[in-house]
């Protein structure tokens, strides 16, 4: 039993040898291909940078056409094709490339150990405004929230419109698709950051490596806030009578009278009107000058003297001396 437990364990430092073309001499029997639309904002990029994507496909004998009419990308095999995988990783790189994907990024998916997931977050959430809350959320301030969680899942991310293409490891990618789930269903990426960076802290330590580490994650309760409900209208009393038509002017001279009279009493009947309200204007404005030209109220002054002190002579004459005095010293200085 010991034996088995022996062969079954994966060294450490273990990789799977490169696949080269000499492992398959023979190529391809049957031809495969895969087909993406792209729109119409990435036709420009994509005819700069198509030359890049042909050498690549080139270095796995995949053929890949790219068509501005119909606004598609197609990849194939060819007879040559030496490995069976390539044309999977070929599907995802334009797949990648419709959805603005940088192609420095997208080639990366030829890489051993690398792989991509296109996280579909636009049905998530019904209401368009709150889901875009939500996306901003997961991107933050500047793309912090975006780069730290980069930085964790050693992965690349790119939120764009309805989707969220990931690029990475196995996982990286599973880590990464778990913060993007929780923060679309109101679960904020700061908490979920929070519990990554403590697993990477415990991923060093050898002592805790066969431990569970539900003790050191930390657990975060939610919260229920209590919206504020909006007041029901009232509903009216069920009738099978339609409301009554408003009356139009026919009918409203009608019940006055006017449309039995002649078309000279009529006009004579609308100046009479007409200069009835003249007057009234006119007086109103008449009102409205004679108000400013109204003096306004002035106050009483009391007409009553204030008492008058007596004076008291000698004091001023002392007082008057003295600034006699003063200014003979100032000139003789």
């Amino acid at each position: 039993m010991s034996k088995e437990t022996e062969t079954l364990e994966v060294p450490v430092g273990w990789k799977e040898p490169e696949f080269k073309p000499d492992d398959n001499k023979h190529g391809m029997l049957d031809e495969s291909s895969f087909a993406t639309l792209f729109p119409k904002y990435r036709e420009k990029y994509l005819q700069e940078c198509w030359t890049i994507v042909k050498n690549k496909l080139n270095e796995y004998k995949i053929e890949g056409i790219l068509d501005l009419i119909e606004g598609s990308m197609t990849v194939k095999t060819s007879r040559k094709t030496w490995d069976p995988y390539a044309i999977l990783n070929a599907r995802d790189l334009i797949k990648m490339l419709a959805r603005s994907v940088p192609i420095e990024q997208a080639v990366r998916i030829f890489e051993d150990n690398t792989f991509c997931d296109i996280i579909k977050i636009g049905s998530m959430v019904r209401n368009r405004e709150r889901f875009v809350k939500r996306r901003q959320r997961l991107v933050g301030p500047n793309g912090a929230t975006l780069k730290a969680l980069e930085l964790l899942t050693g992965c690349y991310i790119l939120v764009q419109g309805n989707t969220t293409t990931v690029l990475g490891s196995h996982a990286g990618l599973k880590e990464a698709r778990k913060v993007i789930l929780d923060t679309m269903k109101n679960i904020h990426p700061v908490y979920n950051i929070k519990a990554l960076m403590i697993k990477r802290e415990l991923s060093k330590d050898p002592n805790l490596k066969n431990e569970s580490w539900d003790r050191f994650l930390p657990k975060f309760k939610r919260k229920n806030v209590k919206q504020k409900r909006k007041p029901r209208k009232e509903k009216k009393p069920y009738t099978p009578f339609p409301p009554p038509q408003p009356e139009s002017k026919v009918d409203k001279e009608i019940a006055s009278g006017e449309y039995f009279l002649k078309e000279a009493e009529r006009k004579r009947k609308k100046d009479e009107e007409r200069r009835e309200k003249q007057v009234v204007a006119t007086s109103e404005r008449k009102q409205k000058r004679a108000r400013s030209l109204i003096p306004p109220q002035e106050k009483k002054v009391d007409e009553e003297t204030p008492a008058t002190k007596d004076v008291d002579v000698k004091i001023l004459k002392m007082k008057v001396k003295k600034s006699k005095l003063k200014t003979r010293k100032s000139l003789k200085s």
